[in-house]
């Protein structure tokens, strides 16, 4: 629109409030959200007002006036594992609420892509990070001092600095291991295990694995200790590594959906009875155990109480800033119990 050959001028907060009668406190009331200190009549004029005017808010300024950008980030290590969508589902959906957009970044699984997520200049860009930790250390997370909220999530040790979220990695082995003799399996494989080394979650979770076969009497038979990794694909392999043996185990407990569903593919192939000749569990309580055939049973770390904890954690830091006292949140696993398991 132009007048007398000049661009017309956009419409300003200061023109909303001449047209609707009102003051300009009140119409930033409005898109702002702050409704519950004006009336509703007051409300409906200022957003007639509003669109009779075209008037739009510049989000720019009022993040740059406000030192915020309205973007928080989830930083993972890998982008093809099931848990870690359906996390991010349930972050940008909370968030979504909160009234902040997540982004997501990829740290490959290294201790270098880990600190560069909270270098400053690359943190400026959020007002806060979720960064799962799979490689670094949440003590050397701190030592970098960033200057945007840091939540941790991931099963390495819990940060004396930093907010943390994490799975009751121990917990939870323990159960499906508990549940597994209970049912008279002996021989329990692991998929994913780390029997020694540094804090992690394949070392966590195997460390219940063992604590269960310890309070029961039962041996260990570290052949049934299967290393590597913890994708489709690595259970596919581990599950054929148990073929090629002769001597099937009597369960497996795999330290994710994604490696369990790779190893039922195999033993169905090679026509193996699941779970009359051989139990399965998987972790991570994603979507797709539940369509697998027989439908997967799984430890499932409660992703609701995860993504609640993880939201609430930083939106509390954002607002909060950095006084506030630290918190380390681990809600209880439990054993799903579907068709894989007797």
């Amino acid at each position: 629109m132009t007048t007398g050959g000049k661009q017309a001028s956009a419409p300003t907060m200061g023109d909303v409030a001449r047209r609707a009668g009102v003051s300009q406190m009140t119409v930033s009331n409005v898109v702002n959200g702050r409704t519950a200190r004006v009336g509703a009549a007051t409300r409906a004029r200022v957003l007639a007002a509003i669109e009779e005017l075209g008037y739009r808010v510049n989000v720019s300024a009022s993040r740059l006036r406000s030192g915020r950008t309205g973007v928080v980030a989830l930083a993972v290590p890998d982008f093809s594992l099931a848990y870690y969508g359906e996390l991010a589902e349930r972050l940008a959906t909370r968030f979504e609420a909160a009234g902040l957009r997540l982004v997501l970044e990829h740290t490959a699984g290294r201790r270098d892509g880990e600190l560069a997520t909270v270098e400053r200049g690359h943190l400026d860009q959020y007002d806060g990070l979720a960064l799962v930790l799979a490689a670094g250390d949440a003590e050397e997370v701190a030592r970098r001092h960033p200057d945007r909220p840091v939540v941790i999530v991931g099963e390495r040790e819990v940060s004396t600095a930093l907010d943390h979220v994490v799975m009751d990695n121990v917990g939870g082995a323990r159960a499906a291991t508990e549940y597994l003799l209970s049912t008279g399996a002996r021989r329990i494989a692991v998929l994913g295990a780390q029997p020694d080394g540094p804090v992690s979650m394949p070392s966590l979770r195997t460390r219940g694995h063992v604590e269960a076969l310890a309070a029961a009497g039962a041996p260990v038979d570290a052949d049934l200790l299967i290393g590597g990794g913890v994708a489709f694909d690595d259970g596919a392999r581990a599950a054929g590594i148990l073929l090629a043996g002769g001597r099937l185990p009597d369960a497996l407990l795999a330290f994710t959906d994604d490696a369990a569903l790779g190893a039922l593919h195999v033993l169905a192939t090679a026509g193996v009875d699941v779970p009359g000749r051989l139990q399965v569990v998987g972790w991570d309580g994603t979507r797709a155990g539940r369509f697998a055939t027989p439908a997967l049973s799984t430890v499932d770390p409660d992703n609701d109480a995860i993504a609640d904890a993880i939201v609430r954690l930083l939106v509390r830091r954002i607002e909060g800033g950095p006084s506030l006292p630290r918190e380390v949140v681990m809600p209880p696993a439990r054993l799903e119990l579907r068709g894989t398991t007797r």
